[in-house]
């Protein structure tokens, strides 16, 4: 009864607007807390679960792999289901590489010398057309496809696993040179 006696003081429109202005205040600074401490938590916590690599092209281990060929892994597993990797093609002036086909797409970067490259199941000069140094392609999978080098080619793929190559026809796949023994590596 005595809360009816009792007069609160009248709230004037310049307090309803300072009011205002805390609440937007208070909350606008919430708000950017949030948004400035969570990716930071998250990038902290991937910072910590893997290290920065570097690969110096000196450290590659070169393989052949079919006549004037060779392949080097930079990163990841070639084999590995679902996971990336990153490799390098190596390959003398003229080598060829016979049709063939991959099971996964296959993102190729041309680093050196030109990729001459062809579309089809045989090997057909008339087709090949040329990517130089920077170049970029995506090959989708299953599409068959074939290759030349021009000059001293270094081609970097990189894709998910498994990288598969499929031979169109085997038999006109050559087998790699012998290493040499002194021979330097790109």
């Amino acid at each position: 009864m005595l809360a009816a006696y009792v007069r609160r003081p009248e709230r004037t429109r310049g307090d309803k607007e300072m009011n205002n202005i805390l609440v937007q205040t208070i909350c606008g600074v919430s708000l950017a807390l949030v948004a400035f401490t969570v990716p930071t938590m998250s990038q902290e916590k991937k910072a910590g679960d893997s290290a920065h690599k570097i690969v110096h092209s000196g450290d590659l281990k070169w393989t052949p792999i079919i006549k004037g060929c060779e392949i080097a892994l930079v990163e990841g597993n070639l084999d590995a289901e679902g996971q990336p990797f990153v490799a390098r093609f190596h390959c003398s002036d003229g080598a060829k590489t016979p049709p063939h086909w991959h099971p996964t797409d296959e993102n190729i970067t041309v680093l050196r010398g030109v990729f001459l490259v062809g579309i089809g199941e045989s090997f057909d000069e008339s087709k090949l057309r040329a990517m130089n140094v920077g170049n970029f392609m995506l090959m989708p999978k299953e599409m068959r496809h074939f290759g030349m080098s021009k000059g001293d080619l270094i081609l970097q793929i990189h894709g998910i696993g498994p990288f598969k190559v499929n031979w169109v026809n085997p038999s006109e796949v050559q087998p790699p040179d012998a290493p040499a023994a002194a021979a330097a590596k790109p």
